[in-house]
């Protein structure tokens, strides 16, 4: 998104970089990045919010709710446990209107706050930035050190650097494959396959195999192409800004034009701002763009740049905040932020989205209950002026304890008489019964009885359902 108004000193500048990304020269070769090892007050922020993901997501297989961990998402079994509480397929409007929430809250969030989701909180920045990077700084230095080792000839010292690196890299990747596994099988049957043996358990290993390797690949390879060309939020994200939209913006009123810094020179007598084209704001990006340029597509908020232009500013004795968080429209034309109808609506939509489904989760039922009438069989004539109709009860239980279950008929007319004995589901299990409907011949007054029933845990109601009565027409 390029900065287009009438104040925009770079109108005339070619903007021809927006054609491609940073990463990528004219030929379509990959330009490896070396950022410069960030310092700074938004820097420690984010690092001690990373430790706090981290811990949570290694913390969050062992977290349980009720004898239920709190987040389960077994593909496999089709099995969804969110907050202690179970999801099956039955349950897949609930899902529906998350993911719309979802699409819905990341438009909205964007269009206010920016991409900083992807600089503070995504996993793949979370790890990339606060572990595997930090890492590399241990073994093989800082940018400029990293940039000599990897153009020194192989000798002993770039191999065992390097081996350690990659080891240390697939050995971390290794770990975050079984912590990923656990979100999806769980953590007890984790443990319990590992101490089975891989042998007993080839697709297992196989597929923990398959995730070690693609961490592997994103974290010592791919790396911030994930964020550009995999994502698809980064590319959403352009549609989505507009000038209102808070994002780390150079403010290039200030700061233009640009010169390096001289002693004993007035610069505002000589036209020069207050960038003093140190470059360390480009250095310390690990996307590889000049946020100077205004914003871009790869941008990811994660503030380094703004850290590296505060101390700059602080050790030349200028005022802070070059480049900060603001909006095109803050920095262009000094206009306070406001609330433009597109983030009214969508909060609006959001909020009532957020109301229903809450609604949802709260009153969701704890079984799942269907009646149908036996096929192939009529109704039946008893005595005492009677008819009967036999129905196939089945019962669905969301929850990981045993259920006994009474029925009852609510509708002003019929009877209620299980097959066999009393109706127990038991835990995360089905159960199904046959039953007779009766009904006094006289309170038949068309071909097809609608019948309201409910189901009990004592005096708790589970569920609510209906089925069709069918019987002779009274002349």
């Amino acid at each position: 998104m390029a900065i287009d108004n009438h104040n925009n000193i770079y109108a005339e500048e070619d903007q021809s970089f927006r054609d491609s990304i940073a990463t990528v020269d004219k030929n379509g070769k990959r330009i490896w990045l070396y950022p410069k090892n960030s310092k700074g007050k938004l820097t420690n922020y984010r690092q001690l919010l990373s430790i706090f993901f981290i811990a949570l997501m290694i913390a969050g297989p062992f977290i349980k709710i009720a004898g239920e961990p709190i987040l389960l998402l077994n593909i496999i079994e089709r099995k969804f446990i969110i907050f202690g509480k179970i999801f099956w397929p039955q349950d897949f409007h609930i899902f529906l209107l998350v993911m719309i929430a979802f699409v819905i809250f990341i438009g909205l969030f964007t269009v206010i706050y920016g991409r900083v989701f992807c600089g503070w909180v995504c996993p793949q920045t979370i790890f990339m930035e606060s572990v595997f990077r930090k890492i590399e700084y241990w073994i093989e230095g800082d940018w400029k050190f990293k940039i000599a080792l990897d153009k020194a000839p192989l000798d002993v010292s770039k191999f065992l650097k390097k081996a350690l690196k990659h080891i240390v890299f697939f050995s971390l990747s290794f770990l975050i494959a079984n912590i990923f596994l656990s979100y999806i099988l769980g953590v007890d049957k984790l443990i319990k396959l590992v101490n089975e043996g891989p042998a007993a358990h080839t697709g297992a290993l196989i597929a923990l195999i398959v995730f070690s390797a693609a961490f592997y690949g994103v974290y010592a390879r791919f790396r911030e192409q994930v964020c550009t060309t995999i994502c698809p939020y980064g590319r959403l994200q352009g549609v989505l800004l507009d000038r209102n939209s808070f994002v780390v913006i150079y403010d290039f009123i200030r700061g233009e034009n640009r010169g390096k810094l001289k002693a004993r020179e007035n610069r505002a007598e000589v036209g020069k701002g207050d960038c003093i084209s140190c470059h360390h704001c480009v250095d310390v990006c690990p996307m590889g763009i000049d946020i100077r340029n205004g914003t871009q597509m790869e941008c990811t908020n994660c503030t380094a740049c703004i850290d590296a232009c505060n101390h700059i500013m602080k050790s030349v004795g200028f005022k802070e905040g070059l480049i900060r968080i603001d909006t095109e429209a803050s920095v262009a034309e000094r206009k306070p932020f406001t609330f433009t109808p597109r983030i009214i609506g969508y909060t609006a939509i959001l909020m009532v989205l957020i109301a229903i489904i809450i609604s949802l989760l709260v009153f969701r039922s704890d079984i799942e209950s269907t009646m149908l009438r036996t096929p192939g069989v009529m109704y039946q004539t008893l005595p005492n002026n009677k008819i009967s109709n036999l129905y196939q009860i089945k019962m669905i239980n969301k929850t990981s304890r045993e259920i006994k279950v009474d029925i009852k008929i609510t509708s002003t007319v019929g009877k209620l008489k299980l097959v066999g004995k009393n109706l127990v589901i038991p835990s995360q299990g089905t159960a199904q019964t046959a039953a007779f409907i009766i009904l006094d011949k006289e309170d038949i007054k068309k071909f097809k009885t609608d019948i309201k029933l409910k189901a009990f845990e004592g005096a708790r109601e589970l569920d609510d359902f209906s089925t069709t009565f069918i019987g002779p027409l009274n002349n």
